[in-house]
């Protein structure tokens, strides 16, 4: 039982780091925050479809690199909630492969518009649910397929449950 409770905990590290890592190339382009967002680590939020450690994983990915990006606190609590509800989300679709990217793209596209306009006065909304929205579809949609499909062939040995 000890060396699940290891295992568990390593991979939810492992796939948390990443995503902060990733985080961090987006933001040295200047695309981690803002109403145009393209974060490279969202394409991470399909792998709750291989492993459900994946879910705290990316959760604390995403509350590190906001809080390490220097974004204001409704953007660390609420933004890393839309992460944590995709993330579920996509776990929940896990019989349905092309799917799995959906549930982190409503979730970013509905929240985030109206966390930039509360917490940085970033208007009007409309215009940031369209500009996050593509960058979710770009990075979860496509950009998570691809790995999702790469991932699939070597799913078995590295997402051990």
């Amino acid at each position: 039982m000890k060396n699940k409770k290891v295992l568990f905990l390593t991979q939810a590290a492992m796939i948390a780091a990443l995503y902060v890592v990733f985080t961090f190339i987006s933001n040295l382009f200047g695309l981690a925050s803002g109403a145009i967002q393209f974060r490279l680590s969202e394409a991470f939020t399909i792998l709750p479809y291989f492993t459900v450690t994946a879910i705290p994983g990316l959760y604390i990915g995403c509350l590190l690199s906001n809080i390490l990006t220097g974004c204001a606190l409704l953007d660390i609590v609420f933004c890393s909630f839309a992460t944590l509800l995709g993330a579920i989300g996509t776990r929940a679709l896990k019989r349905y492969k092309w799917l799995a990217p959906l549930p982190p793209i409503i979730a970013n596209a509905a929240i985030v518009p109206v966390v930039l306009y509360y917490a940085y006065g970033v208007r009007p909304i409309w215009f940031n649910v369209i500009t996050v929205g593509i960058g979710e579809i770009v990075c979860c949609g496509i950009i998570g397929m691809f790995l999702l499909q790469a991932l699939k062939k070597y799913a078995g040995r590295l997402f051990t449950n």
